[in-house]
């Protein structure tokens, strides 16, 4: 099972893919796929292991080879008399940072002749549905069986093995003979040059002070900065303007665009609703009158019109922290503040209620019940927590979160503009990045945004301390972190995006990433295109690309690009010279 393991674990470095990545194809958890490149658990069927590494871009012969592997490893399993039971899979690795249980099998069918079952198992070595997974897991112990069985079972696949093997040299059949998937050389997307708005660059302010951020943002939202609802209207019909009007008075006087985010239903409003994270005693769940509701949000669209650029209309959902309410109701309370601020603000820009935690099945089916009910109809924009799934995740991880949400939203029938507005509600809690992880991480967060196409992103949080990665403290300076994504955004102004990728299919070496721009280019000078370049993890070197002209980094510093170019975990603009 190790040669195994180590096939497989080779064929993932050179994809360039992250497990969460690979999970979101192979139909199988992240952490099971951990599983099995590490050696601890022999996949249940071929099917699985093909499927990995079709995703990894594995040729006909790795095919065979792995099909060899996979067939002694499973064989050496049946002579133990066992194989590995779902409570093997749920067992946590032997790491110090494991990953959640995978999801059990699915319960077996049932079956009139296992005999016959074997043998249309051993037809299609490597059919993706497989005799493990139609059948369901082995059991977690076994008798002997009995020899006739095994007689017939052996017989019957031999038989259609060799008659396969003569059709099929290399055993790359697919179901029913079907030839394996396209390999698909180029970037993940590719379109004509499109303007990265200044806006793009967003942060959550977690302060309401009225400070602002001394390095370059494209905007700012309000969460977490004394502005709940319960906050402004203490009292039905009692507004207190003080903190929102300090800050929409300081946004404005720094030239940044306002986003403020509705949440924290009063005490008053829901007197029986669970109570919320915050000392105000403000609750999670909806008004018991929506028509309180209303009336807040007519004054708040009233009084802020032509000062506050876009609402979001609730912070989080659905969360035991934020809204417990149902996805109908939240449906409803969208679609009335619609109709309210469309009158008083008609410029304004309505960003539907932020889903989150949709890496779980229970956040998935409430976006779609939100969509059901018309949710996102009433809005310009869907609001997301693009959020890593475990604590220490990359932020390429999140490229697997979005095509889940693609997919969700595809299963709902919408397909609006996304925005990212903020995190998971553990952020405080997750470990400390050091100095240069940090640098790499705040810097790829906004390029992740750009790969997996968002309209806009909202780091969270601008002015706190207890998170893992810290931009500015109120009172404080910059931290290096924050003069990287500035610097980025300088590199980046006036550009143009034309591409994603990474690795092998985008002409890459394994665990590289990378976004193409068309830059503005200098006074009696043509545009200039240009990559912004990193690895996942690690160092990799790579020849220069043709007509390389300058390499500049995050620190800024910029230097004539070298030969061989050393890619690392923080970003790096090269810009190819004009007519290249």
């Amino acid at each position: 099972m190790s040669e195994l393991a180590a096939l497989l674990h080779s064929l993932k470095e050179r994809s360039g893919r992250s497990y969460a990545e690979l999970a979101g194809r192979c139909g199988a958890s992240a952490s099971t796929l951990h599983r099995y490149c590490r050696g601890q658990v022999l996949p249940d069927s071929y099917g699985m292991v093909e499927r990995i590494a079709l995703a990894c871009g594995a040729g006909k012969a790795e095919l065979a080879e792995l099909y060899r592997l996979w067939a002694e490893a499973d064989a050496g399993r049946l002579d133990a008399g066992r194989a590995p039971s779902t409570d093997d899979l749920r067992r946590p690795a032997p790491d110090p940072n494991p990953d959640p249980a995978p999801d059990p099998a699915p319960a077996p069918p049932p079956v009139a002749d296992r005999a016959a079952a074997l043998a249309s198992a051993a037809s299609h070595p490597q059919d993706p549905i497989s005799a493990s997974a139609t059948y369901g897991r082995r059991p977690a112990s076994r008798g002997r069986r009995p020899m006739r069985f095994v007689a017939l079972a052996c017989v019957l696949a031999v038989g259609v093995v060799i008659s396969t093997t003569a059709s099929s040299p290399n055993l790359r059949q697919g179901r029913a003979g079907n030839p394996p998937p396209q390999w698909i050389p180029g970037p993940a997307w590719s379109q004509l040059p499109k303007p990265v708005p200044a806006g793009f660059y967003g942060v959550t302010i977690n302060s309401g002070s009225g400070a602002m951020p001394t390095f370059r943002v494209g905007g700012v939202r309000l969460w977490d900065s004394g502005t709940l609802w319960s906050l402004l209207e203490p009292a039905r019909n009692r507004f207190d303007w003080t903190t929102l009007d300090r800050l929409v008075g300081s946004a404005h006087r720094a030239n940044l665009p306002v986003l403020y985010t509705f949440g924290g239903t009063p005490q008053w409003a829901a007197p029986h609703a669970p109570l919320g994270p915050y000392p105000d005693g403000s609750r999670t769940a909806p008004p018991d009158d929506l028509k309180d509701w209303v009336r807040f949000v007519k004054a708040v669209a009233t009084r802020y019109a032509g000062r506050i650029d876009a609402y979001e209309l609730w912070a989080f959902a659905p969360s035991p922290h934020f809204y417990t309410g149902d996805a109908a109701t939240l449906a409803r309370m969208t679609q009335q503040a619609a109709a309210v601020i469309r009158r008083a603000d008609p410029a304004a820009t309505l960003v539907c209620p932020s889903i989150g935690n949709l890496w779980e099945p229970v956040s998935q089916r409430f976006l779609r019940d939100f969509a059901s009910a018309g949710g996102y109809q009433a809005c310009d924009v869907a609001g997301v927590k693009l959020a890593p799934q475990h604590d220490g995740d990359t932020p390429e991880s999140l490229v697997g979160l979005a095509a889940v949400i693609d997919r969700t939203f595809h299963e709902a029938g919408v397909h609006p503009r996304l925005w990212s507005t903020g995190t998971v509600y553990r952020i405080a809690k997750d470990r400390k990045l050091d100095q240069a992880r940090a640098i790499a991480y705040a810097v790829r967060f906004y390029l992740i945004g750009m790969y997996v196409r968002y309209d806009r992103m909202y780091f969270y949080n601008w002015g706190g301390t207890k998170i893992p990665l810290v931009l500015q403290a109120v009172g404080g300076p910059p931290t290096a972190a924050a003069h990287a994504v500035d610097t980025l955004q300088r590199w980046l102004a006036g550009a143009r995006i034309t591409s994603c990728g990474n690795g092998r299919p985008d002409g890459l070496p394994s665990r590289v990433w990378q976004c193409q721009f068309v830059l503005a280019g200098t006074a009696g000078q043509g545009p200039v295109r240009a990559f912004v370049r990193w690895t996942e993890s690690g160092t990799v070197s790579m020849s220069a690309d043709r007509g390389a002209d300058t390499i500049r980094f995050l620190d800024g510093r910029s230097m004539p690009a070298p030969p061989t170019l050393q890619i690392t975990e923080q970003p790096v603009l090269i810009t190819i010279r004009p007519g290249r």
